[in-house]
């Protein structure tokens, strides 16, 4: 496949900030204009490029911090919305590759601070296209975090093989699995997370954009109605089952249990995977709810499978949702039960979960449920141990199946504007060419 020209709009930032263009005087167009031309009292607030922005609350449609030790969108209060894409590699080329790695980051740098891609969606030559696709113009940046991870099979690319990190582990088969392979894997993933699904929508369309000829999407997942949060005091969302499930989630404040359970540490990398420091390890899962047969089934046995009342949230013999539940006092099997810590040698993970619908499976039934994300500081010590606790004896397992899998590790943090997405990987690799 032929590869499209990189239009000499997407230079570096630095060259942009010495050589200001008309449209970076009047905002940028449409997208920076959107920052402040907002309804009330239409006061102008503005970022300029590579800036960052303070981080934003929980219930603001302000921008998100983009640089920082780790990636935005692990800890980062959740948003109500998800678009998240797995791609596969198509170049062989490494150096054509870690230039749309730095393009990629220059981009989501941008869109995460309100401003469109490059040079905008219009204004420029009419003979080329535009830098941006446009549909994002006019709207806040609603706390778009974008977040990138590379699969095991990415490892395989370029003669990585020897700096994919041991915690990178192949997910094992759990009894129930039914996975659709046009909705597992990938070389690399891209989670986008928005308070507007416009907005989110926007972000991973231009990433593919501007990565066309050197990756493809694989597969993708729109979601809404967070499951999770990592804010403190917030209310617990509910599930399309309609139950709060995960009220003891990790919190973004929380940096002791961040340190302990989500980020990596210099003691958990061996001598190839010391780029991982200050990284984490992802699991998704796409899992299908049974919402037909659930819908039919008594308040009891939905509280039972739970191991929570339906209205409050309380654990079985509680009165409060946030109340210490009494294990014993639930049903063997009951999900809450099962999935505690206490019940998992302390395993703890924190989750970034999406409800989603997509149609009808072509039998009258809503293609519906979970869109599971989980993030943790090493997948043999997360995920799997407690999934295979889950998938043997869960009640849940009755009404869900997880039909969709994958995983990757994610880097640590772009440092400032120099930096750029999976640079601590690539750039071991060029000192140790060098070295040899």
């Amino acid at each position: 496949m032929a590869e499209t020209p990189k239009p000499a709009s997407l230079k570096s930032e630095a060259s942009k900030s010495e050589s200001p263009s008309r449209r970076s005087l009047i905002g940028w167009g449409g997208a920076g204009l959107a920052l402040g031309a907002v309804a009330a009292g239409g006061a102008v607030a503005m970022t300029r490029v590579g800036e960052d922005v303070d981080p934003a609350g929980a219930d603001t449609g302000a921008a998100v911090a983009f640089h920082g030790a780790n990636q935005a969108g692990i800890a980062t209060p959740v948003q109500d919305r998800l678009h998240f894409a797995a791609f596969d590699v198509k170049t062989d080329d490494r150096a054509e590759f870690v230039q749309m790695l730095k393009d990629w980051t220059a981009a989501a740098r941008r869109m995460t601070g309100g401003h469109a891609v490059g040079e905008g969606a219009y204004g420029g030559l009419a003979e080329a296209p535009p830098d941006d696709t446009g549909e994002a113009l006019g709207l806040k940046p609603s706390r778009l975090t974008l977040t990138i991870g590379f699969g095991p099979s990415f490892f395989e690319k370029f003669g990585l093989e020897d700096s994919r990190p041991e915690a990178l582990v192949d997910l094992p088969q759990f009894p129930g699995d039914n996975f659709d392979k046009s909705r597992t894997g990938g070389d690399l993933c891209v989670q986008a997370c928005a308070d507007d699904p416009q907005v989110a929508v926007h972000a991973i369309r231009n990433l593919a954009r501007i990565g066309f000829g050197k990756v493809a999407i694989r597969w993708s997942q729109l979601g809404f109605g967070k499951t999770s949060s990592t804010t403190p005091g917030a209310q617990t969302p509910r599930n399309l089952m309609g139950f709060k499930d995960g009220t003891r989630n990790i919190a973004g404040t929380e940096t002791d249990r961040l340190k302990k359970y989500v980020w990596v540490g210099d003691g958990d990398v061996g001598k190839n995977s010391a780029w991982m420091t200050g990284g984490s390890y992802l699991v998704a899962r796409r899992i299908r709810m049974n919402i037909e047969t659930w819908d039919r089934t008594s308040l009891q046995e939905q509280e039972d499978v739970f191991g929570r009342d339906k209205g409050e949230g309380a654990p079985v013999s509680k009165a409060k949702e946030h109340d210490v539940p009494f294990l014993k006092a639930m049903k063997p099997d009951a999900h809450v039960r099962l999935a505690h810590p206490d019940s998992n040698g302390g395993i703890t993970i924190l989750r970034r979960g999406y409800s989603f619908t997509d149609g009808t499976d072509g039998l009258g039934r809503l293609d519906a449920g979970l869109f599971f994300l989980a993030y943790q500081r090493d997948v043999r010590k997360g995920f799997i141990p407690l999934q295979r606790n889950l998938s043997a004896t869960d009640a849940l397992n009755e009404y869900i199946q997880h039909v969709g899998s994958a995983v990757f590790a994610v880097p640590p943090g772009v440092r400032d504007k120099d930096d750029w997405w999976g640079s601590t990987l690539f750039s071991k690799e060029a000192k140790e060419a060098k070295e040899s």
